[in-house]
């Protein structure tokens, strides 16, 4: 006997947007002709309403409560993966708002890879909260963090609806639960960085393109390229082949251009003129760096393509791995699966996921690898894992409906009565997966943040003096320093020991007025060492110190010379050379204590304070 007729398109009116056009109803009032244009425009708005009203489906504005739930959870427990993020962003914005950070070589004129137009965006709600309220400097910090959550919250919100109308409810529910326990998301969403404003605006882009919403989807792209990262404008080329090929709409694609480019770069262009003193159009200046000069970006951090396969598994799990197959599971879905409707509304889907696999072929060929490269696109990662789920289920389905004659065989048997515990599965692997990583990083890697906090401590103490500047040193572990908002008052610097590390550090802002304008002439762009950026280490107030057990001549155990410092605050830290990768990498209870090794990271203070 023939299997039955099944219906394998995910988009059912229980399960996503509905392509048949509502029944007809009475109407009064309405004139009963009208133009084809008017009805397309009437059949997608009920369209659009019907998938989000649906009862089966999670209503955008809970979907909404639930990532603004996660971000803020982010901004509160994440801790700073990159060095980057603190000296380039954290180090910089702290100077607009507090007068006094870090400036690295990409901030001098003589360079100007980056942009102060972008942190003026993060620093100005962050300047008005300091005058009106005065509160301490790590209450700006964690401010705005909220503010990047919330903000990477509201895309979410966006991209889901979307997502539900382009894909189907059934993928739009995966997609909501693998992006809320998400560790990728929990990493980017509130870090300060430009491939994280990039994601915000490059998948707020796809979302609008996915609904049509041409003329936002060229903005967004320009906002998250220009404001952004330049290089994100790769999200934005199937949008324009879609546009320009496909569509023929060449007029609308070279009209929003040009208002995206005159609205957004021209008063970036002024702003960054006016910081660095002489004409400056920063995302130029970064694209020519990286791409047109022969040392670039590869002086350091290549790595091999294994680094980002591994990395894209710790942060994803097995959402990753199902994203990478989402191609091949597409191709046998369409010989496998006698569907003879589209599972998408607008797009083909070889059209609606090429942003995501361009960004991979573009950034897996690139010897430079870094965690943040792939930021903008981490929440098609979730997308893509997603659809594998929804194929692997319209899979099993042919194969039970070819295997086993089902008992109540009719033309309304859909493949998700008869598949959910596969969805299930792998969802209750994905978020127990991803709990127990945030949970390892949490407990492995805080310390420095935590560490800083006690500095709060001695500022209430009577040894404190507002008119003295307080010296805090780090030698080896410079790269692990939260950020000056972590200091408790301005009165406090951070200074450098020289250690084993041989390559180009930050130094303060000049004093005065235009600073930004200022040429240091111990800064290049070959990350080659400068002697003096480091410190006398007998002028060291304070001394952060990670006691792992190796010693060198040049990074010795200050910990360990009880004659100078007394520890004023110890935290455990990660030894990752004495720690198993498994358990290093996620939290097993009972297990993970018995496999990883942690050292003492210490903040020394003087017992001796030399004061001016």
């Amino acid at each position: 006997m023939a299997p039955p007729k099944a219906r394998y398109n995910a988009n059912k009116q229980e399960n996503a947007v509905s392509r048949k056009p509502p029944k007809k109803l009475p109407s009064v009032g309405v004139p009963k002709k009208e133009n084809k244009k008017t009805s397309t425009l009437k059949k997608s708005s009920v369209s659009e309403n019907t998938s989000v009203s649906d009862k089966s489906n999670v209503v955008p504005s809970v979907a909404f409560k639930t990532f603004v739930s996660a971000r803020l959870c982010s901004a509160i427990w994440a801790y700073i993966s990159d060095c980057d993020e603190t000296y380039n962003y954290w180090e910089p914005l702290n100077y607009i708002i507090n007068g006094h950070g870090l400036q690295t070589w990409e901030y001098s004129p003589q360079f100007a890879l980056r942009s102060y137009t972008y942190l003026l965006l993060q620093g100005v709600p962050g300047w008005i909260y300091q005058k009106i309220f005065h509160p301490s400097p790590v209450l700006i910090f964690y401010m705005i963090r909220c503010m990047l959550g919330f903000g990477c919250a509201v895309m979410e919100r966006f991209m889901y609806k979307s997502i539900c109308q382009e894909f189907g409810i059934h993928i739009g529910r995966l997609w909501l639960i693998f992006q809320l326990f998400s560790v990728g998301m929990f990493i980017s969403s509130t870090a300060l960085l430009p491939s994280s404003f990039a994601m915000y605006f490059g998948c707020s882009a796809l979302a609008a393109w996915w609904t049509k919403k041409y003329p936002l989807a060229i903005f967004f792209v320009a906002i998250a390229a220009l404001l952004g990262w330049p290089f994100s404008a790769i999200i934005g080329l199937p949008i324009a082949l879609d546009m320009l090929v496909r569509q023929r709409m060449f007029r609308t694609f070279f009209l929003w251009a040009g208002i995206s480019f005159v609205t957004i770069a021209i008063p970036m262009i002024v702003i960054d003129s006016s910081y660095f003193g002489k004409i400056t159009f920063a995302p130029l200046n970064i694209v020519l760096y990286n791409v047109f000069t022969s040392h670039g970006p590869n002086i350091f951090g290549t790595e091999p393509l294994s680094y980002y396969l591994i990395n894209g598994f710790l942060n994803f799990n097995i959402v990753w791995i199902l994203a990478l197959i989402t191609p091949i599971m597409l191709i046998i879905d369409y010989f496998v699966v006698p569907a003879k409707s589209s599972s998408t509304l607008n797009f083909p889907r070889y059209i609606t996921l090429a942003p995501f696999y361009l960004w991979l072929v573009v950034f897996f060929a690139q010897p430079h690898k870094e965690e943040r490269f792939l930021f903008p696109v981490y929440p098609l990662i979730s997308l893509c894992g997603a659809i594998t789920v929804d194929v692997f289920q319209r899979i099993f389905f042919r194969l039970k409906t070819l295997l086993v004659k089902m008992k109540n065989s009719s033309t309304t048997t859909h493949y998700l009565d008869h598949t959910m515990f596969i969805a299930i599965i792998i969802m209750i692997i994905s978020t127990v997966a991803g709990l127990s990583r945030v949970f390892a990083l949490y407990r492995n890697y805080h310390a420095p943040m935590d560490l800083m906090m006690e500095l709060s401590q001695f500022k209430t103490s009577n040894e404190y003096r507002e008119n003295q500047i307080y010296n805090v040193c780090i030698g080896k572990d410079w790269y692990r320093y939260p950020g000056s908002f972590f200091f408790p008052a301005s009165n406090f610097r951070l200074r450098f020991l020289k250690s084993e590390f041989k390559g180009m550090l930050p130094a303060y802002y000049a004093e005065g007025d235009n600073a930004t304008q200022i040429i240091h002439p111990y800064f290049n762009d070959m990350n080659q060492e400068d002697e003096r950026m480091y410190f006398p280490y007998e002028d060291c107030h304070f001394l952060i110190d990670f006691d792992e057990g190796k010693y060198t001549e040049l990074e010795p155990s200050y910990s360990k010379r009880t004659k100078d410092w007394t520890i004023l605050k110890s935290l455990p830290f990660l030894i990752q050379d004495k720690s198993h990768r498994i358990y290093r990498a996620f939290y097993i209870p009972f297990l993970t204590d018995n496999y990883t090794s942690y050292g003492s990271f210490n903040l020394l203070k003087r017992k001796k304070m030399k004061l001016s």
